[in-house]
Order: C-alpha cells, then structure tokens, then sequence
C-alpha cells in the first residue's frame, strides 16, 4: 500500500470517529404536549420540543408520514419551539417525535409523543372490586365495562402523562365487553383517582368519552370514627335522613362509603363540642336507594391517609313493601322483671325475614327468619329474663331475601311494660307468679318492723340512762317504766325483756 493511500485512509477514518462522537453529545430532545396527550375532539393543542441552547432548528415528524410535519425556529430562549394543532381531530392523531439541528448536525429523535382524541362515543363505566376502599399496601380490581362493542379498554390515572393500563375487551354473558387492570399494592398517595376509555381496533387513537372518575380511599389503621343517625337505623320513605360520621381523635376530613356504590362522599370536619369533631351527611328524602350498609372514615389534611373504618351502619328503609306484619306479645303487655317473655311478628303474605325494632334504640332490630304454622307465616323473638332495659315500645317488620334493606310497613306499636326498676336486681331473684306480689310485701313489712324496734331500743336505752343520772328510782323501776307507750307492740312480744325482741326480728329477716 503506498504511503499516499495510507494516509487517505487514516484521515478518513479519523473524520469518521470524530463526526460520531460529535454527534452522540447532542441528547435527545424531551416532547410534551399541553394541557395534555388526551385531548376533547376541537380542543387546540400545543406540543413542545426542548433539546440544548444554540438549537438552529426544530423539526416535528409525524408517523406514517414521509416528509417532516413540521419545522419551527427556537423560542427566545433557544432551546425550545412549539408545534401547534388548531383544533384536534381523527387527523390530528398519531405518535410524534421531534428533534432539532446545532451547529456540529441533527441530534437523535426524541421519545414518541401519543395524541389521542376523545370523542362523544358512549363512555364505558369504571368500578372497583371488591370495593375503592382499600388498605395501605393492599390491591383492588379496576372493571371497565360497556354495552357498546368496544375491542379495547384503557385506564388513566389522574396526574399522569401516559396511561395505566390497556386492554382487549372480554364479552360476557350479559352482553356487555369489558376488562379487568389489577392494581396494587397501594401506597398512601395525595390522589388516587382513575378513569377508562373505550376505542375500536381500527382507530385506536379515537377514545369514547371518559367513564366517570373512580377515585379510590387508602385505610390506614388510626383510630375509627363512630357512624350513627339521629333518626334511627329504621327509616320510612319520604323521611329525612343524615348520618353523622365523628371521632374524639379530631379528625379534620371525612368520607362516607355505601357498600355497593363507588362514590366516597367526603366533607370537612367540624366540631359541634370540645374534643369532638364530626361531619353530617345529608342524604335529603329517604328513597329506595338509601338502603344499604354504610361505613365512615376519618383523616387529617396533612395526610393522604384515611383511618380504619367504622363500624357498619345498616340504613333500613321501611315501607317498601305493601304488606303489614301484626306484633303481639306472651304472656301479656305487662310483666315482672325475671318473666319470660315471647313478641310474636306474622304475616299472612310470604316473607324471608322478620325484623323487631324497639323505639330508641341504638342497637340494629333483631332478624329471624320466617316459618311457616297456623296458616300464618311468623317469627318468635324470646326476651328471657326480662329486665326493666327491655320496656319500651317495639314494632316489627318484613323483608325479603333478595333486598333485605328495603322492609314492609310497620306494625302497630307494641309497648312492654316491666314492673320492678333497677333497685330490684339487688335482690335475689324471685319465682314468677300468684305468690310474687305477697313474698315481696312481707319482705317490706319485715324491714319496717325492724325498724321501728331498733329504734324504740334506743328510745329506751336513752331513758335509763337519763333515770339514772338523776337518781330518782332504782334500775329495775326505770325498766318498769319505759315500756312502749299505749298502742305500740313489738309484734305481739312487748312484754319480753328488751333482749328478746331483738332475736326475734333477725330471725323473721333471715
């Protein structure tokens, strides 16, 4: 090889490895769009593109297309320039990728940058499975699901650029299509909050509408609220209706979760007393869908976490059903404390459930199932013993199996009476019957009796001693002469020495 093409080839190559290197430290440009990649059919958009200062050019292509879609020179800055889509359209759709021209060549393409279109198209809806409560570092099920033939499913989640998850659809047997995206574990995050989209297999960049949005409650395990209702778990149609969430622990938000529903109803907390804060949640006119079970969270402003949640609350809506169960009681209205005693709720028309409600109370009705005896369908709810916490008024009601929240009118109002208050349960318990009324009004007449000795004793004892002082009589005179006044007897044994009758009332109270 002759000296002249040696050196040909070394400059060559030398140019060569100078021109990559040169061109490897030119980065890639970054390409965004705003207000987003999701874009309302007509909505104008912007897209841009940043690569280094001492850019010379920006250059937009288009995939699919053979020429650049477009060039623009840098902003001021020099080192950014904007793509503009006056109205987005089907047209306007595609996957984009920008870069830009320095003084040492053309630097790499940038990231793809997706535009989709979001139509009128029917929009699917989005549901959690089990539920969108779910704890710190759990999982849940997304479901997407139409009745339009959609071939594919996307979900998106609030705040971020690209979206969470696609999917084929899946018929099912109920005709609808829809797509399940497992997501989890969940951390506490400021914002949870998803939607889905439909589109066809030949236009996958056309979305239908979005679904509305599913936001989902991450629990913690802080202390629980409390969930109750001022008028009571058993409300009747047309009633007014608000459940309180509160907790002394001074929570200053709260969210309120009906199983079945996906909607987390959240208001700020207030405090109606010192130590206690607390949110009302008007529901407005009891109607059929008020029924149901309910559970309440609490949380603090400075934390994205919700607490553990309430105990369930179990909204009853009465008078749904047409019918009206009869309540009666055994063995009568009015009964002594130990008794036992029997409400009896029935109904000539067929029902699953029977439920008894005492007025007042905090604690859900009772439920037993129906059966079937004497031409009647009914249920036995024993209260044995019998103490005075069980007076008060009672209804009962009907349910069926297949909506056991939505209850039949009432019954008319039974109330129970229990002789005998608190101060009764000191006692030893006594067998109930004929014999209860005169046990107890010899117990009281012992008592008085006692009594009254006890203290003609020391009537006499003060006596003596005030005869003695004075040295009048004698001691077995001043015995003789403090006897009961006339009238007065120690239970027939007031001339027995004073000794005696003492005796005599301890052994008649034991």
């Amino acid at each position: 090889m002759t000296p002249t093409l040696t050196a040909l080839l070394c400059l060559g190559l030398s140019v060569g490895v100078r021109t990559q290197v040169q061109a490897g430290t030119l980065p890639k440009p970054t390409i965004w769009a705003e207000p987003g990649s999701v874009i309302p059919w007509n909505v104008p958009v912007t897209i841009w593109c940043q690569g280094t200062l001492g850019a010379q050019d920006f250059r937009l292509d288009k995939e699919g297309s053979q020429s650049p879609w477009d060039t623009q020179p840098p902003l001021e800055s020099g080192d950014k320039a904007t793509f503009s889509i006056s109205y987005m359209t089907e047209h306007n759709t595609g996957r984009y990728r920008c870069y830009y021209l320095s003084p040492t060549g053309w630097s790499q393409r940038s990231d793809p940058l997706e535009l989709v279109v979001v139509t009128t198209y029917s929009k699917p809806s989005l549901s959690a499975l089990p539920s969108p409560v779910v704890t710190s570092g759990g999982n849940v099920t997304l479901q997407c699901g139409s009745w339009k033939e959609y071939d594919r499913f996307i979900v998106t989640k609030e705040g971020e650029d690209k979206p969470s998850g696609a999917l084929d659809a899946q018929p099912q047997p109920s005709g609808q299509t829809q797509a399940l995206f497992p997501v989890g574990p969940v951390p506490p995050s400021p914002r949870w909050t998803f939607r889905c989209y439909g589109c066809y297999r030949s236009k996958p960049q056309v979305w239908s509408a979005p679904s509305d949005p599913l936001e989902l409650l991450v629990s913690g395990v802080s202390g629980k609220p409390s969930l109750l209702t001022p008028q009571g778990p058993v409300v009747a149609l047309g009633q007014n209706l608000t459940l309180q969430c509160r907790s002394d622990v001074g929570y200053e938000r709260y969210a309120l979760f009906k199983e079945g529903e996906q909607d987390l109803l959240q208001r700020p907390g207030r405090q109606p007393q010192a130590g206690l804060s607390q949110a009302d949640f008007p529901r407005g006119l009891v109607i059929r869908s008020d029924g149901g079970r309910y559970r309440c969270y609490g949380g603090h402003n400075l934390s994205s976490e919700w607490s553990a949640p309430s105990d369930p609350l179990d909204i009853l809506v009465a008078g749904w059903l047409r019918d009206t169960p009869s309540l009666s009681v055994q063995p009568g209205p009015t009964v002594a404390s130990g008794e036992n005693v029997t409400l009896l709720c029935q109904s000539s028309t067929w029902r699953h459930t029977f439920l008894l409600s005492k007025e007042g109370a905090a604690h859900p009705p009772l439920r037993l199932r129906s059966k079937f005896q004497g031409g009647q369908y009914r249920a036995e709810f024993s209260l044995s013993p019998v103490t005075a916490a069980h007076g008060g008024t009672y209804r009962c009601y009907s349910s069926l199996s297949t909506s056991p929240y939505l209850l039949s009118q009432p019954s008319d109002p039974l109330e129970l009476l229990v002789s005998g208050g608190p101060e009764n349960q000191l006692l030893p318990p006594v067998e109930s019957g004929p014999q209860t009324g005169l046990k107890s009004y010899l117990n009281v007449l012992i008592g008085v009796s006692a009594a009254f000795i006890v203290l003609l004793l020391l009537l006499l004892f003060l006596l003596i001693r005030c005869r003695h002082s004075r040295r009048r009589k004698s001691a077995d005179a001043a015995v003789n002469n403090t006897q009961p006044a006339e009238g007065v007897q120690l239970d027939h044994q007031s001339g027995e020495p004073p000794a005696e009758p003492s005796v005599y009332a301890t052994t008649r109270i034991h």
